[in-house]
């Protein structure tokens, strides 16, 4: 039975895509900061009849207790299938380049950039023990430069100082650990699942969690002539479904 890592899986997308990688037939990791949320979330999910779900502490931003859940997985895996790096906040509102102030960009960035390379580079020994590793870190459209930088695209007005740079940051480092890991098995991507209905946008985006864990569980359960290093999006309409950087 494979097994996978979700970190910031107690709600959301994240909670959606631990539903579906359940019945896929995964041993989940659910990723919580606070382990009694966890637990209560994985006691919901098994009362309605979801099977092999645990709840994990992982902080991603406290070395210690992602240091904490890799023991754990190692001790009871022995190895790491799929780690999804999903934890991620928004930030204060507005984002404004002008006078957002350094701390909270740093705060941002502490989540969404600095703690997928701290989560990343702690697993990856697990994750080299297994014969077909995958690696998804969640995006959004919002780190897209090359969107930013077009008038005629739909989001084109909103401009994030903390959350979109950081997300263009995870971008950039997607690119240089799937061209590191290239000769081995790994498919490294980054995956966006588009803009969706959640509290983290006090559900003001058109898309459901049902269809954006289905396109991340989709760019992740792919097969070995898969691609890597690509930025996958819910958002783009063609049948590569790329988006670009």
């Amino acid at each position: 039975m494979k097994s996978v890592l979700i970190t910031g899986a107690n709600r959301s997308i994240g909670l959606e895509v631990v539903k579906q990688l359940s019945k896929k037939g995964l041993f989940v990791y659910l990723g919580s900061r606070d382990l009694e949320k966890g637990k209560a979330v994985v006691k919901e999910l098994n009362e309605n009849g979801f099977e092999n779900i645990q709840a994990i502490e992982i902080d991603v931003t406290n070395s210690d207790s992602i240091l904490a859940a890799k023991k754990t997985i190692e001790s009871e895996q022995g190895k790491l299938d799929i780690l999804i790096n999903n934890a991620g906040i928004l930030g204060t509102n507005p984002q404004l380049a002008s006078d957002t102030s350094i701390a909270d960009i740093q705060k941002v960035f502490d989540t969404n950039f600095f703690g997928v390379i701290n989560v990343t580079q702690a697993f990856l020994e697990l994750l080299k023990k297994s014969e077909s590793p995958r690696i998804s870190n969640i995006t959004s459209g919002l780190g897209s430069l090359t969107l930013h930088s077009d008038p005629s695209w739909k989001y084109y007005a909103i401009k994030t100082a903390s959350y979109g740079t950081s997300k263009a940051a995870l971008n950039a480092y997607t690119i240089a650990l799937a061209y590191e890991l290239k000769e081995l098995s790994f498919k490294v991507n980054a995956i966006d699942p588009g803009y969706t209905a959640t509290d983290f946008n006090h559900h003001s985006g058109p898309g459901t969690v049902e269809s954006a864990a289905s396109f991340i569980v989709k760019h992740t359960l792919t097969e070995d002539d898969a691609p890597t290093g690509k930025y996958f999006s819910n958002d783009i309409e063609d049948e590569t479904e790329e988006s670009p950087w």
